[in-house]
Parts: C-alpha cells; sequence; structure tokens
C-alpha cells in the first residue's frame, strides 16, 4: 500500500479546456484492464516535454523529441502501457510511427502532431495490431473529465493510480491545472518519472513553456529516487491549451507567478506519489540538504543517502543505523566537504556534528523517528547557501519480490 497516498477522486480532477482524454481494453500485454489511453488536444495548444537521458532510450520516445523538434503543432498523445517499445531496434521505431499514423488517421491530423508514449517491459516488441485495433474504443471515450481513468490506464506495477488538480484564480480569470504520472519501480530519473502529463487550460507561449517544462522537472520529477534506476522511458511534457482566455509569453506577466506555482506544485504532487507508492515502500523520507555551495552539490549529497541499500534498509527496519547516512554522505563525492561542519538531524532530533554524535544524541529518540511513515534527514554541509530536496522511499522484502515477479 502506498504510504499516505490515495488516488483523488474522479470530481476532484478538474477538467482541462481543450483537452480530452479516453481509455480502451487494447490487449497488449494482459487481457481485462485498460491499456492504451489517447489525449486529444483542440487546436492551438502548446506542447513541451523533457525525457530520459538513458541512451537506451525507446523508440518512443526518440519520436517524441523528433516530432517536438519538428515544428508542427501537436495534437494528440498516445500511450500504452504493458510493453516500453525499448530496446527494439529499428523495428521499434517502425512501431512507434505506425501508432502515429493510425492515430493520425484517426483524427485527421498528420503523424508528425502526434506523440506517443510506452511504459511496461523492455526488449519486447509492441504489438501495433493490438494498438490499432483499440484506438477507436479510445477515441469514443474522449471526454475532458477523464482524469481518473486515464490515470488508471497508464498504471504498470503502481498499486494506485496518482493524480492532481489545481484551480488558481489570475487576473479575473479561473485557470485549471491537472495532471497523471505513473511509475513505482526504475525511479532515478534524469529528467522526469517513468511517465508524468500536466495540462493547463493557461495560455502560454511555446519559449515559455519550454522553459517551464525543464523548471517543473527539477522542482519535482528530477527530485525523486525508489531505486537509482533511470528508465528508458522517462518523459513528462506540459500542455497549455489558451481556453481559459488567461495568457502568458513572459515571466514577468501579472499573474504568471501563480500559474508557475500551481503547474510546479501539481508537478510535486504527482512526483511525490510516485516516491510514496515505490516498489514494497512502507516509509516516505524527504533528504533535505542545505549549507552546499551549489544546489548541484545539494542533490548529490542528497542522492547519494538516497540511493543507498543500506539506507534504505535501515529506515525499512526502523534501525537508526545512522552512521550509514554519514557514511553516504561522505562518499557523495564532495572532495573538499569538512565533515566537522556537517549536522545531521532526523526531523527535529540532532544525530552528528563536528565530526561525530552530537552530544546530546540518544538511540531512544533515533528508533522513535525511524519508527514514523514519513520521516525527514535533514543535512546542512555547512559551507554556503544553497539547499535542495531529494525524495526516496525504503527498501522492503516486497520490492525484490515484485521485481522477481515482474514479468510473470
Amino acid at each position: 500500500m502506498p504510504v499516505n497516498y490515495a488516488t483523488p477522486a474522479a470530481d476532484l480532477l478538474f477538467p482541462v479546456a481543450g483537452v480530452r482524454l479516453g481509455v480502451a481494453e487494447a490487449g497488449i500485454r494482459k487481457k481485462d484492464r485498460h491499456d492504451l489511453t489517447l489525449i486529444a488536444l483542440d487546436r492551438g495548444c502548446t506542447v513541451a516535454g523533457v525525457f530520459t537521458q538513458n541512451r537506451f532510450c525507446a523508440a518512443p520516445v526518440q519520436l517524441c523529441r523528433s516530432h517536438l523538434a519538428g515544428g508542427d503543432e501537436i495534437r494528440a498523445l498516445v500511450i500504452n502501457t504493458g510493453i516500453a517499445n525499448a530496446g527494439t531496434g529499428e523495428a521499434g521505431r517502425q512501431a512507434a510511427q505506425a501508432t502515429c499514423a493510425a492515430v493520425g488517421a484517426l483524427l485527421g491530423i498528420g503523424a508528425g502532431q502526434v506523440l506517443p508514449f510506452s511504459t511496461g517491459v523492455i526488449l519486447e516488441p509492441l504489438p501495433v495490431d493490438c494498438i490499432v485495433a483499440g484506438l477507436p474504443a479510445a477515441q469514443a471515450d474522449l471526454r475532458a473529465d477523464n482524469w481518473y481513468a486515464a490515470a488508471h490506464a497508464i498504471m504498470t506495477t503502481d498499486t494506485v493510480a496518482k493524480a492532481a488538480s489545481r484551480i488558481v484564480a489570475v487576473n479575473g480569470r479561473k485557470v485549471t491545472i491537472s495532471g497523471m504520472s505513473k511509475g513505482a519501480g526504475m525511479i532515478r530519473p534524469n529528467m522526469a518519472t517513468m511517465l508524468g502529463f500536466v495540462a493547463t487550460d493557461a495560455g502560454i507561449d511555446q519559449p515559455l513553456l519550454d522553459r517551464l517544462v525543464s523548471e517543473a522537472a527539477d522542482a519535482s520529477f528530477n527530485c525523486i529516487t525508489v531505486d537509482g534506476d533511470t528508465s528508458t522511458n522517462d518523459s513528462f511534457v506540459l500542455i497549455a491549451s489558451g481556453r481559459s482566455g488567461a495568457a502568458f509569453s513572459s515571466e514577468g506577466d501579472a499573474g504568471w507567478a501563480e500559474v508557475r506555482d500551481a503547474i510546479i506544485a501539481v508537478s510535486v504532487e504527482l512526483a511525490q506519489a510516485i516516491v510514496r507508492d515505490g516498489e514494497g515502500a512502507t516509509k516516505f523520507i524527504t533528504i533535505a540538504v542545505e549549507g552546499g555551495k551549489s544546489v548541484v552539490e545539494c542533490r548529490q549529497v542528497g542522492y547519494a543517502v538516497a540511493h543507498s541499500p543500506l539506507v534504505k534498509t535501515a529506515f525499512f527496519a526502523s534501525d537508526p543505523n545512522l552512521g550509514r547516512i554519514l557514511a553516504a554522505v561522505g562518499y557523495a563525492g564532495i572532495d573538499d566537504l569538512d565533515v566537522d561542519d556537517v549536522r545531521v538531524w532526523l526531523d527535529d532530533v540532532l544525530v552528528a556534528e563536528n565530526g561525530g554524535r552530537a552530544p546530546t544524541y540518544v538511540e531512544e529518540d533515533g528508533a522513535r523517528v525511524m519508527a514514523q511513515a514519513e520521516i525527514t534527514v535533514r543535512v546542512d554541509l555547512g559551507r554556503g547557501s544553497a539547499r535542495a530536496n531529494v525524495y526516496t522511499c525504503d527498501f522492503s522484502y516486497d520490492y525484490v519480490k515484485i521485481n522477481a515477479d515482474y514479468r510473470s
């Protein structure tokens, strides 16, 4: 079960004018489940995305990059679960192209106006015939208020669907933001998460949206890890339909800060939901690093702690074996780190300072914090003013079970 997270009710996921979603059972890998999602966009939408930096990036990732760079107006997204279409070579690229062509023919748009996304098992061929056969049902299901169903249809090993919405008042107009994500394992993104989609009815000019998608990813999906593995299919996409009448072309525009903050808040909620639903997770952990010379080195330390199997298993056992945290800080790669300046807390409990155990620390206090379902590890590097958060979970027996049985 996820740590303190439940899918929002369908009526709490607000329609975004100009964006319609439909789902279908295509039988891509398993029967009797929604595994195909079609998103249709009205004319005038702007779309931006960031993608995995894994060199074995999946065929749909390659095609998404190409279509976004091509300059054609993006009018549709198609998402399948079950098969990742990664590690599939030229046949995989042709399958992704055939999927886009089928969507284009169905909606009366060009294949280059379609962005394809796949998630699931790597190194397996994509059953294009199943997708093509399922598309008419997905088209017939297209509705603006279908975020709840779509969030369920993009799941793989997720135990719950992940979605979020916000409404903000801007310049006398109501602006809606809704989004969904999926992911539970193979999560250590080098840009975003396995799959994430956020849409708003604000109008956002392309250059501004391009900057925002990177900023939102850096504040959310680039701050999470479950197991330290970067997927081949990571994709995070922002869509702006402009249907609310609120329009933005520069960061100085009135109301932009409110819209930007709401989009980032939705992205953070979706990213944290992935960690809360990490495979086998029983605890949600924030690694808050401050006092660094740069955000980069703060994240470097945060990820060293968050990736450590020894740290993560200690959290699962509620064992205050906190020397493991100090060791991870020490091997994070900051060659000139003065350990005498480093301080470490578990929530409000000071654990270490001046190069060793804090005189006030007692193990009972550490055990009390480690037993909680949500824990914050705060690390002050004592060498600057930069800070960054990384979000992670523990490692339990179930993580091994889930991944050992994944293809069965």
